[in-house]
């Protein structure tokens, strides 16, 4: 079995984070989107409401699980049993980050292969940073985000 998965922070899922999930889940058996605590980023939303807004943005993907991890992404994916790490790339700035995790990765089990989706063009340009800031703004997310989310954020910066 093919099991792909997406790690992230997803603080929140967007838009663009959704069509790359809905994309990978026609690609492999199974996606695992794979929610890191980072507690280095000080992510607005716990790790609790994002791995729920996830599966409630994803409930209609079969073959999407939704989980919450800490700790080293390689030792994740052996517990998952998945060889093959998912990555979004919006424009070329992303890449050279992308590329230099990929061979971090590599280097630490070489039996993983990372493999590169880019989101729809009315995607490329939604990043949750972007979100975030203009929820906490009070401006209108509702194209960006599932209307779940953009309630969440709302009640989070109570806008």
């Amino acid at each position: 079995m093919k099991i792909a998965v997406y790690p992230g922070t997803f603080d929140p899922i967007t838009h663009g984070h959704y069509d790359l999930i809905e994309r990978a889940s026609l690609l492999f058996d199974k996606v695992v989107v794979a929610i890191s605590a980072s507690p280095g980023k000080n992510p607005a939303l716990d790790l609790d409401t994002r791995i729920s807004l996830a599966r409630e943005v994803s409930a209609g993907l079969d073959n999407v699980e939704v989980i919450g991890f800490s700790g080293l992404l390689t030792d994740m994916m052996a517990e998952q049993q998945a060889r093959i790490i998912l990555r979004g790339l919006r424009a070329v700035s992303d890449f050279e980050y992308e590329l230099q995790l990929a061979n971090m990765y590599r280097a630490q089990a070489p039996e993983l292969e990372s493999v590169f989706l880019t989101p729809a063009v009315e995607n490329s340009y939604i990043s949750s940073t972007i979100v975030r800031e203009i929820a906490k703004l009070g401006g209108d997310i509702s194209r960006l985000v599932h209307p779940r989310v953009a309630e969440t954020l709302r009640k989070h910066y109570n806008t």
